[in-house]
């Protein structure tokens, strides 16, 4: 029985909504949807059946609109909500959708400061590979769900990426949750560190009595946290403690080989497609959920060898003269991972372009982010992307740079235009360079736009 028929999102080409809007289209809905500029999710929204309107306007809502949805970005006075409320049309933020959407299924919520969008992606791929048809909701492009960030199965089974943003993850009630890590980050939502761990483990009580909490004990917030986790817990990680552990750890370029144990009795050896040790943790992870639901272990084996990764995740976007890699990383403990893994992996000189992202969170971790990248051999910043910040006086790209150089580094460069970088870029290389774009703003447009130069510089 349905209640509603058409469903209307506003923000439609953002990651956290355009995933929920497909899977609701597929599942036989009528969507429409709008934002301010259409991207590659929202085009494939159209080309799926979706209604998109580029920009905001009352004349969006069409008559047959039972219900509209809008993201946090959006503020009140946006003219669609104002005539859901002229018409009197329900109107709910997403995470009240999201709450809607998992209600059907048993959900596998995957949340952590870092490495949702990885673990999610590798969860949703051993499912797959072992025929469990789940439906799958995440934050980032899978080629394994056709380029696309959600996939509808036919099992009861939901994998799902939980953002602990505007506490959106709270509303959750999964059967399975995963926790990667917990550190202090989104301070513009959270008071505190404190106020972050309470959340995460009211996250992991709301599991049932059935299901299990699966939780990274390398993390030591994360590990402080764990005695008031009321639920079933399994352990994962590196240490010697973890109920399911990585161990005989191998790096070679962009892959990483390891045996893993559970409860100390050796399952296998994995080889995944990602360098660093926080990807053996976030394949540790999905390995947990994979094996407690019964998936045979040589079916995880062949999922990781098929898996490349989500987009912007660790993305080599190009490997000619140079190799040009692509990453969402915009939080120190995530840059570090993403520059010490290569660092490990290849031989190469590595010159790592940072694009800052939102003022607040340049403040309040300029000194870390130095630091993370401290082990690039050239390092070069740009100035802070933001989408919903006013300028902070004395906060830039610069005072990362600044830092940089205060520590030691002799190669640290400000180029404060960013559409400067790929000129300044062709420069500065050399043969045999990997070049790492990273950044969660629109970074990702500049390093194709030295991707098309190297190319057009082969012939």
């Amino acid at each position: 029985m349905r209640f509603f028929n058409h469903i209307h999102f506003v923000a439609i080409s953002g990651s956290g909504i355009s995933p929920i809007a497909e899977l609701w289209l597929r599942r036989g809905y009528k969507v429409s949807g709008s934002d301010q500029k259409i991207n590659d999710s929202a085009k494939r929204l159209q080309s799926l059946g979706a209604t998109i309107y580029e920009g905001h306007s009352a004349a969006n809502l069409s008559d047959s609109v039972d219900l509209v949805v809008y993201s946090s970005a959006i503020r009140e006075d946006n003219p669609e909500l104002k005539e859901a409320a002229k018409r009197g049309i329900p109107f709910i933020k997403r995470p009240e959708m999201l709450k809607e959407t998992m209600r059907p299924y048993y959900g596998i919520g995957v949340a952590g400061t870092h490495g949702k969008t990885t673990t999610t992606s590798m969860t949703a791929a051993l499912l797959i590979e072992a025929g469990l048809d789940p439906s799958v909701i995440v934050g980032g492009q899978l080629d394994i769900l056709g380029g696309g960030n959600a996939r509808l199965g036919k099992s009861d089974l939901l994998v799902i990426e939980s953002d602990e943003y505007d506490r959106t993850f709270l509303s959750l009630t999964p059967a399975i949750a995963v926790i990667t890590n917990v550190e202090a980050e989104h301070l513009d939502t959270y008071r505190d560190l404190d106020d972050i761990k309470n959340c995460f483990t009211e996250f992991a009580n709301k599991v049932p009595f059935y299901g299990f909490v699966a939780a990274c004990s390398d993390e030591p917030v994360l590990a402080g946290i764990i005695p008031a986790i009321k639920r079933n817990i399994v352990t994962y990680g590196l240490n010697d403690t973890a109920e399911m552990r990585g161990v005989n750890i191998k790096a070679s370029g962009g892959s990483t080989s390891f045996d893993v144990l559970y409860k100390n009795k050796p399952l296998g050896s994995v080889t995944i497609n990602l360098p660093g040790l926080h990807n053996v943790k976030n394949a540790l992870g999905a390995i947990t959920v994979a094996h407690r639901l019964g998936c045979p272990f040589d079916s995880i084996q062949n999922a990781f060898r098929k898996f490349t990764g989500a987009r912007r995740r660790f993305e080599i976007k190009y490997d000619g003269e140079v190799m040009m890699i692509d990453d969402y990383g915009h939080h120190p403990t995530e840059t570090a991972a993403t520059v010490n893994g290569i660092k490990a992996g290849y031989n190469r000189r590595l010159i790592s372009v940072f694009q800052p992202h939102n003022y607040s969170r340049t403040k309040d971790f300029y000194r870390e982010f130095a630091e993370s990248f401290m082990n690039s051999d050239v390092f070069v910043c740009t100035d802070i992307y933001t989408s919903r910040e006013t300028p902070i006086e004395g906060i830039s790209g610069e005072l990362i740079v600044n830092t940089v150089k205060e520590l030691g580094h002799k190669n640290a460069f400000y180029v404060r235009d960013k559409h400067e970088l790929p000129q300044f870029l062709m420069k500065l290389k050399k043969n045999e360079d990997i070049i790492l774009t990273i950044g969660a703003g629109d970074i990702t447009s500049i390093g194709d736009e030295l991707v098309k130069m190297l190319r057009e510089n082969e012939h």
